[in-house]
C-alpha cells in the first residue's frame, strides 16, 4: 500500500484566520455576522473538502491534497458570504452568499454528477444508506464519469460501514469500469486509502472518524 501523503497546507489554520479576520473587522464573537460567517465557513468546506477527494479518486490524483484544495475553495467562499449576510442581515445577500456557496462547489458537482456528489456528502456525514441509494442512480447515468463516481460511492459505503463481502463483489466492477485500476488488489489499496482521508475529513468537521464504532 502507498503512504498517505501528508497535507501540503492546513486548511482549518486559513478558515480560522478569515474567521478572525471578520471579528476584527466591528463584528464580536457572539453576533449575527460572525455566526453567520462559522456556518458558512463549515458547510461550505465540507462539501468542498468531500468534492475535492472524489474527483481526484474518479480523475486521478492524491485525494489529500485534492480535499485540503477543496476545503479551502469551499470554505473561503462561505466564510466571506457567510459574514456579509449577518453584517447587513438583508435577504438579497443572503441570497448572495448561497449562490457563492453553491458556485464553489458546482465544479465538483459538474465533473461527477449530482447523485455521485450528493452520494460523496452523506457518505461523509455517515449516512449510509442514504449515499448508497445515490450511488445506485448514479450507475444507471449514461455518462461514464457519473456511473463511475456512483460505482466507487456505493464501493466506499460499503467498506466504510464493514461490509467487505459487498465491497468485494464490487471491486470487481471497478476493475472492470475504472481504467485506472488494474486488480482487485489495485481496488482495495485505493478504497483503504480513500476512506482513510475520508475518515480524517470526518475527524476535522467534528464528525465520527468511524461510522460504526
Amino acid at each position: 500500500m502507498s503512504q498517505h501523503t501528508p497535507r501540503p497546507i492546513t486548511y482549518f489554520s486559513i478558515l480560522i484566520l478569515m474567521l478572525f479576520a471578520v471579528q476584527i473587522s466591528g463584528c464580536a464573537t457572539d453576533s449575527y455576522a460572525a455566526k453567520g460567517a462559522a456556518r458558512g465557513a463549515g458547510g461550505g468546506a465540507l462539501a468542498g473538502a468531500v468534492g475535492g477527494m472524489a474527483t481526484a479518486l474518479i480523475f486521478g490524483g492524491d485525494v489529500g491534497e485534492a480535499a485540503a484544495r477543496g476545503a479551502v475553495y469551499g470554505g473561503a467562499t462561505g466564510a466571506v458570504a457567510g459574514g456579509m449576510s449577518g453584517a447587513s442581515v438583508d435577504k438579497q445577500v443572503a441570497a448572495q452568499e448561497q449562490a457563492e456557496r453553491e458556485k464553489a462547489v458546482t465544479k465538483f458537482r459538474d465533473e461527477i454528477g449530482v447523485d455521485a456528489f450528493n452520494g460523496f456528502v452523506a457518505l461523509a456525514e455517515c449516512k449510509h444508506d442514504i449515499a448508497i441509494a445515490n450511488a445506485r442512480e448514479a450507475r444507471k447515468s449514461r455518462n461514464r464519469d457519473y456511473s463511475l463516481a456512483g460505482l466507487w460511492v456505493e464501493v466506499l459505503a460499503e467498506a466504510d460501514r464493514h461490509n467487505s463481502d459487498a465491497a468485494s463483489e464490487l471491486f470487481r466492477d471497478i476493475v472492470a469500469t475504472d481504467k485506472a485500476v488494474k486488480t482487485v488488489g489495485d481496488a482495495k489499496v485505493r478504497t483503504d486509502e480513500t476512506l482513510q482521508e475520508l475518515g480524517e475529513i470526518r475527524v476535522e468537521f467534528d464528525l465520527p472518524k468511524d461510522c460504526t464504532s
